[in-house]
């Protein structure tokens, strides 16, 4: 019998997240991980779309998988954090003027 693994796979919205641990057999991958885990029926998206990761390092679908690996499906950005940051702080300057 094949070495099984177990893996976590996580996805996360503003209004809902999704984790879900899946064994696989030992070789398994990042897209089969995802594919296992059920997250594009449960939260009805296209997960081929989405960048992935594994404990938040970017990976190919193609990365071989380890026992207690968590699989992490990224969302884009709606706002460049940096760009954020620059207009937070040309208001906080102009309120002390």
């Amino acid at each position: 019998m094949p070495e099984r693994i177990f893996v976590e796979v996580a996805y996360a919205e503003p209004s809902r997240q999704f984790l879900r641990r899946v064994e696989l057999d030992a070789g398994a991958t990042v897209g089969d991980a995802i594919e296992a885990s059920g997250v594009a029926a449960a939260c009805a998206i296209e997960p081929s779309s989405l960048a992935c990761g594994i404990w938040s390092k970017p990976v190919p679908r193609t990365a071989l998988l380890h026992d207690g690996d968590r699989v992490e499906l990224y969302r884009a950005l709606k706002a460049d954090p940096k760009e954020s940051r620059r207009r937070r702080a040309e208001r906080a300057r102009s309120t002390k003027r």
